[in-house]
């Protein structure tokens, strides 16, 4: 019987109770089951760096049991460093065997959200400012997980970009906004991803809900994207049954344990048998809830086909390894201070609290108990062994307090949804003890051989529920990495955070590193870099300003602020801002230095004749002129000549990572289509292209272009 006759079936044998059961929470993470035809719960979990400890069916508490260690994965931003496609679909692959593992049947990711400003509370969830790298790196990513017989759902549905007010805030975007920028991902991860699931966000868009919206979600996703899988609300997303009963939403989930009254629980029920709703409405979410789990092979005839997963496995950590390597930003390396020479080291010192913090059990919803974690001076121990003195000083104070605020609960996520007072988090150091740490860094700093400041944020300000005010390190660390800096000017700096920090002395460090948090092999990637046994390959997948109130979002007072934020800088987000208005950075988009040098050379590019299609062939040579082997990130990006409307100075619209050995050089091929060079007219409601002429370059980064070709097109 064919899928879609079947499920018309198995509806219509259902009742009513059974129906309004599938499309609730019946636990935490689960809706409720119809035994009678076989229909199971269909179980949830987070994350995207993970597969979460279990919890009570009612209660945020975990259970307590030893069954649940997890293998821990770098976090988006981490993934999205790689510019890796092969390594984003590994980082699915043993997501979802981890999740099937478990006995899960959907994972809550991978986050995609554009990265709007640096201050996002939830920023190092996801992946980057652009959306042709969410693109490229989101769909393998997707396509992992669900080989798993596992479902990706994508999150969140749209615009979502601060957590002050996040369960109410209107965010006001344009149609070209969010079609250029905000949908982009989304509609990859349908269109070409075919993600089993969608997530919508908390907030409203264009003053709708975004769970409940029927202009995003019937009007866009439904129609427009023609979208056949199931759409699941974040937890207490709805507001109201009628909205989410006409809306496309399939299941509402919530934090509280009253599942009966959930909007979709009871009160759907009683507004059917009245009359004021259709059962029809209930009928096309369980149709789409069945679909799914005929995907999953949950129920049917081929549910005895369906995978069984493993996790924690030393193949994952592996994996985990391999994915923190690539993700390592080398921002500085001036006077090639970097990599430490092992040879002849007797006494290193590191400095700075991330140097021994674990941040998995932290951040919201994507914590997880990991199996173990690595931190940085665990890893740099384990690579110099026992010939070389590792001493550490811990520098400056962490005074965070993230128990006040859910000081109720065992789980800050039975209180998630309510509004977060910063100042009992971020609580003020001691002074006494802040200048007791700086002078025994600052003594031991003179004593040794090498010196590595590990600093940078944590989960009290990459945090979901609350954005950061501002860039500044906290705890006083830029006295003491300057303090640090004047007894030792080789001292190599390292950040570890999910967003970017303020750098005042950049220009006094020669050695600059960036980690975001990197999984469970996080320090033992960065002691590899560190001294010289890995390449650093990855480059940053968004811009590091100076300050944030470089930021135009932030500068116009429209980041962060409760009830409603306007997207007032339309287009004008991350490079597309900084590289069109020519402000200065302290690090660019798609920045990110090697151990060994690249040379571009021989673009060439032309337009192949066709009618029906545009399509641009890119041809250019990329040459490892250094005498170590090493990985390249080559970036194309597009530029208007002229427009009739704004366009950015370019965008990014192609990127490849090529491994070359010594003096190696390849030649790089990229085939460019319509996306490349249209725009989203508002008038026409779709992309399209202006004749004229277009300019094509790859580079290095955004701002280190090698290379440029102009092409013609005509209208399309």
């Amino acid at each position: 019987m064919e899928t879609e006759t079947w499920i018309q079936d198995i509806v219509k044998q259902m009742t009513l109770d059974e129906k309004i059961a599938m499309i609730h929470g019946a636990g935490l993470f689960r809706t409720g089951s119809v035994e009678r035809l076989g229909i199971p719960s269909l179980v949830m979990t987070d994350g995207p760096i993970g597969v979460r400890a279990e919890f009570e069916d009612k209660r945020w508490i975990p259970n307590g049991m030893t069954s649940d260690y997890a293998s821990y994965f770098p976090s988006g931003s981490a993934l999205a460093a790689t510019f890796n496609t092969e390594l984003a679909r590994l980082n699915g692959k043993v997501l979802g065997e981890e999740a099937r593992g478990r006995g899960k049947d959907v994972l809550l990711a991978p986050s995609i959200n554009i990265k709007r400003t640096p201050l996002c509370g939830r920023n190092f969830e996801y992946m980057s400012e652009d959306p042709k790298v969410i693109e490229e790196m989101c769909v393998p990513f997707i396509q992992g997980i669900q080989e798993n017989d596992v479902a990706a759902c994508v999150k969140h549905l749209a615009a979502n970009s601060q957590e002050n007010d996040r369960m109410a805030v209107d965010t006001i975007v344009d149609e070209r906004t969010l079609n250029e920028l905000y949908f982009k991902g989304f509609y990859a991860a349908v269109k070409e991803g075919n993600s089993y699931c969608l997530m919508g966000a908390y907030n409203k868009l264009n003053g709708e809900y975004c769970c409940t919206s029927r202009q995003l979600l019937n009007q866009v996703v439904r129609e427009k994207w023609n979208y056949d899988g199931t759409i699941i609300s974040d937890w207490g997303g709805v507001h109201g049954t009628v909205e989410a009963a006409e809306s496309s939403l399939d299941i509402e989930m919530d934090i509280h344990s009253d599942f009966d009254e959930h909007y979709m629980a009871n009160p759907l029920k009683e507004k059917i048998e009245n009359g004021e709703l259709s059962e029809g409405l209930v009928d096309k979410k369980v149709s789409n809830i069945l679909r799914l789990m005929k995907r999953l092979n949950m129920i049917g005839e081929d549910k005895g086909k369906r995978k069984s997963g493993t996790y924690s496995t030393v193949e994952h950590h592996q994996a985990a390894l391999d994915i923190a390597r690539e993700s390592i930003v080398l921002l500085k390396n001036e006077d090639s201070r970097l990599p430490i020479r092992k040879e002849g080291l007797r006494r290193i010192a590191v400095i700075g609290e991330n140097g021994i913090r674990i941040h998995s059990n932290k951040g919201g919803s994507s914590e997880l108990k990991a199996l173990y974690e690595t931190p940085p001076l665990l890893g740099i121990k384990k690579i110099l062994g026992g010939n070389v003195t590792v001493e550490y000083a811990k520098g400056y104070e962490v005074a965070d307090n993230l128990k006040a605020v859910y000081e109720d609960e065992e789980s800050w996520q039975a209180s998630s949804t309510q509004e977060v007072d910063i100042s009992k988090i971020r609580v003020k150091t001691d002074n006494k003890e802040r200048e007791r740490l700086l002078k025994e860094a600052v003594e031991l700093a003179k004593t040794v051989d090498e010196v590595i400041f590990i600093g940078g944020l944590n989960h009290a300000y990459d945090l979901e529920g609350i954005d950061r005010l501002n860039m500044v390190l906290p705890y006083g660390q830029d006295r003491v990495i300057e303090e640090v800096l004047k007894v030792n000017p080789n001292t190599v700096v390292v950040m570890c955070a999910g967003s970017p920090v303020e750098m005042p002395w950049q220009d006094k460090a020669k050695a600059i590193v960036f980690q975001y948090y990197a999984g469970m092999e996080g320090g033992t990637a960065l002691a590899e870099i560190l001294f010289g046994d890995t390449n650093p390959s990855g480059k940053l997948p968004e811009t590091f300003p100076y300050h944030a109130t470089d930021c135009l979002p932030v500068q116009l007072g429209e980041m962060g602020k409760p009830g409603k934020v306007t997207f007032k800088e339309k287009l004008k987000v991350g490079y597309r801002q900084y590289d069109t208005d020519k402000t200065e950075v302290a690090f660019c988009f798609g920045h990110g230095l090697s151990y060994t040098q690249f040379q571009y050379s021989d673009l060439k590019a032309y337009v192949s004749p066709s009618k029906e299609e545009i399509c641009v062939k890119v041809s250019f040579t990329v040459t490892n002129t250094g005498d170590r082997a090493g990985k390249e990130i080559a970036q194309l990006y597009v530029s208007d000549v002229e427009s009739s409307e704004w366009r950015p100075v370019h965008e990014l619209k192609a990127f490849r990572k090529i491994y070359l050995k010594p003096k190696e050089q390849k030649q790089v091929e990229i085939k460019l289509g319509k996306d490349a060079f249209s725009y989203y007219a508002q008038k026409q409601k779709q992309f399209i292209i202006e004749e004229g002429s277009f300019v094509i370059e790859v580079g290095a980064s955004s701002r280190d272009i090698r290379e440029r070709a102009t092409i013609t097109l005509g209208a399309f």
